[in-house]
């Protein structure tokens, strides 16, 4: 992810990630912005301060939309608080999408081996003269693009099944 990342680039991740020790500072040092998402209202207003300090100071946020990790190879309902910022913003989404890493990473199995993934830039969305009623519409465009996708990416990756042994 880090080779794909703009410069003046920041991600958004949850506060719990703050309290993790040595990761949690990393992570404060590095200038990720924290959100409690238990707490919608100041969730919120993280997310205004984030659209203030993206125009004032040109800086890009790189936020997961599924809000959670996902385990199980597809693809989480998005949440909406990405796409408020952008249109809050008036700048584009610029959808990444990364392949699946079920076949060499399984929190379940306790299995974390030696695998590839494939990252693509999907083309940019603009939000320009977007309002929050758009909102729905345009998260559902952004997910609808990513899946197809993830999908893509993902099933060119899959091992293949050996062949069948001769008989």
């Amino acid at each position: 992810m880090m080779e794909v990342l703009p410069d003046r680039c920041v991600p958004i991740a949850k506060r719990e990630l703050l309290y993790m020790g040595a990761v949690g500072v990393a992570c404060w040092l590095g200038g990720i912005i924290f959100i409690d998402r238990k707490r919608t209202h100041d969730a919120i207003s993280v997310m205004a301060e984030a659209a203030h300090t993206m125009l004032s100071q040109d800086v890009r946020v790189w936020v997961f939309p599924e809000g959670t990790r996902n385990h199980s190879g597809s693809m989480l309902p998005f949440k909406r608080g990405a796409f408020h910022l952008a249109v809050q913003a008036q700048v584009p989404v610029v959808p990444i999408v990364i392949s699946s890493y079920q076949h060499f990473y399984s929190k379940r199995e306790r299995r974390f081996t030696a695998g590839q993934c494939v990252i693509q830039v999907l083309p940019p969305l603009p939000t320009r003269g977007l309002g929050p009623a758009d909102v729905p519409a345009l998260t559902e465009r952004v997910r609808t693009a990513m899946l197809e996708a993830f999908e893509a990416l993902s099933a060119e990756l899959r091992p293949t099944a050996p062949p069948p042994a001769p008989q």
